[in-house]
């Protein structure tokens, strides 16, 4: 009864509240769409928790045009589902739309301090972001890390020829022992599950779901977030504290662990050992303990998610478009040849291979309606107004998806990247998947980087098809999950190496890159 009469009273408020701004006459209509219903709005019009919102999100272009909105408890949210309007907005006027709304689910679960939420005017998101940008955000600076992530593309290779039906794991492991590796300095279990790479993918599907519009009341309800986890009916409490306890986790253990290795005198350089290093351990709790470590944490979030879906979304393309592949492997074999693996030094050499990596971004936009932006003063656009404190929400796929430029947008076609005497290339969808203005992802080349390796290493070893079961070849369809970050549903692929000399290819990379030993027991021991 109690939360009942808190939610009574908070809807009475907010009722209140409407009608008395709902007396100030706005200098214009805001965007079109669907009309609101009394106090709740258009709470009914949001997309399921279940389904694709950005196909949702999408259908709105047809019935309300290219920006259009919609209210939800006096919350206003303008969708966009045009790049030029996004451009103009969140790039070019990106001084009012740099913030974020302020998740009041995020803020209980724990992860208010992740560069991704906090707002542009907190000095807090400036240096992790300088932090961040000095190690990965330059193709020089993120070449420093060419060793590791070879290595690592080397036994992701390796595990993908002992057990090919796993490529999935595969894909998360290698993503995770990279990022992993270069962060903390620490080595993942060789074979298996690993407890750290396990703990933080667990906390990345918690932070995309804390970030997900209209999913938490309490983000429209603010009151709410008041109620104690013991109140039945009403699950958001629980479950912020579920996720509270395993951010914690993910923040301290993987940190803890450095210092303790450093003490030891056994750690391997990594962000976090380099900065101790240069500027000592900082004083547990202060200002620059915090820093050190949320930037840290950021780092696996900024290219961890990103590679393994658009990796594994590229497995699944090479056995749905055959030609495709064809060609990749065919650029290989005249450019490097079939006595060795490429490498990053190839790249340049390797167009067809630059453009997968480019259609792999805009084949499957992994935060497919990026993350939400919100508007610091009142603002005009075409005629419509945009109140201060909207959300303004960015339909990326969309944009990728834009059959006005992109010829046959749902077909993977690499060609259409590529500049011929009869061919102007189209967009490049990096100035689009990777979001606009001041809050452009840090992490974009570090990610780049990380699919360029993994389809070229792939491809010049593997060769990836449908299944044949009962000797009939398995039809097979990509399943592009729901999600702030959409990750691609486990298909069955066959996956072996392009030959005998291939396969000897990949087992000698086991001599050259030996798995090291693990840290998986002692990440388990660590004290915080």
């Amino acid at each position: 009864m109690f939360v009942l009469l808190q939610v009574v009273v908070a809807l009475v408020g907010l009722y209140l509240i409407k009608t008395f701004l709902t007396r100030k006459q706005f200098p214009a209509p805001l965007p079109p769409g669907p009309k609101a219903k009394p106090i709740i709005g258009n709470l009914w019009d949001l997309p399921s928790q279940t389904g694709r919102d950005w196909l949702h999100w999408y259908k709105y272009r047809d019935t309300y045009g290219p920006i259009s909105s919609v209210n939800v408890f006096g919350e206003t949210l303008i969708i966009v589902n045009d790049a030029q309007i996004a451009v103009e907005l969140l790039e070019k006027r990106s001084a009012n739309y740099s913030e974020r709304p302020t998740g009041h689910f995020s803020q209980l679960a724990g992860f208010h301090q992740i560069v991704t939420t906090l707002q542009y005017s907190d000095p807090r998101l400036r240096a992790q972001r300088k932090l961040f940008q000095k190690q990965f955000g330059s193709n020089n600076s993120v070449a420093m890390y060419n060793s590791t992530q070879e290595a690592e593309a080397a036994r992701f290779l390796l595990r993908v020829l002992d057990t090919p039906e796993d490529v999935q794991d595969h894909i998360r492991k290698q993503a995770g022992a990279m990022i992993l590796k270069m962060t903390y300095g620490y080595n993942v279990a060789p074979r298996g599950k690993d407890p750290l790479v396990e703990l933080v993918s667990r906390c990345m599907q918690q932070f995309a779901a804390s970030l997900m519009p209209g999913a938490w009341i309490v983000d429209f309800i603010p009151f709410l977030k008041h109620t104690p986890t013991w109140i039945p009916g009403i699950s958001f409490p629980r479950v912020a504290k579920a996720f509270r306890e395993d951010n914690r986790n993910w923040s301290e253990r993987p940190y803890a662990f450095v210092k303790q290795q450093m003490a030891n005198g056994t750690h391997e350089p990594s962000f976090v050992s380099g900065l101790v290093e240069k500027e000592g351990f900082p004083e547990p709790g202060s200002d620059k303990d915090d820093l050190f470590k949320w930037t840290a944490l950021a780092i696996y979030g900024a290219a961890s998610d990103t590679t393994i879906a658009t990796t594994y979304s590229v497995f699944i393309a090479m056995a749905v478009f055959p030609e495709v592949q064809r060609k990749a492997h065919e650029e290989i074999d005249r450019v490097i040849g079939t006595g060795r693996i490429p490498g990053y030094a190839d790249r340049e050499n390797l167009p067809y291979i630059n453009a997968m990596v480019k259609e792999a971004f805009r084949w499957h936009t992994v935060i497919p309606m990026g993350v939400a932006h919100n508007a610091k003063e009142d603002d005009m656009f075409e005629g419509y107004f945009i109140p201060k404190g909207a959300q303004v929400l960015a339909n990326l796929w969309a944009f990728t998806h834009d059959p006005t430029i992109y010829s046959d947008p749902m077909t993977f076609k690499p060609e259409r990247f590529l500049e011929s005497d009869t061919h102007t290339p189209e967009r490049d969808p990096h100035f689009l998947s990777f979001g606009f203005g001041r809050r452009v992802c840090a992490g974009r080349t570090l990610a780049d980087a990380n699919v360029y390796l993994s389809i070229v290493q792939s491809l010049a070893a593997l060769q990836i098809s449908k299944p044949i079961k009962d000797g009939k070849e398995v039809d097979i369809q990509p399943d592009f999950l729901p999600g702030v970050i959409s990750h691609v549903g486990r298909v069955d692929l066959d996956i072996k190496p392009r030959s005998k000399q291939h396969e000897e290819l990949i087992r000698a990379l086991g001599s050259k890159y030996p798995f090291e030993k693990d840290h998986a027991e002692e990440i388990n021991r660590v004290k915080f």
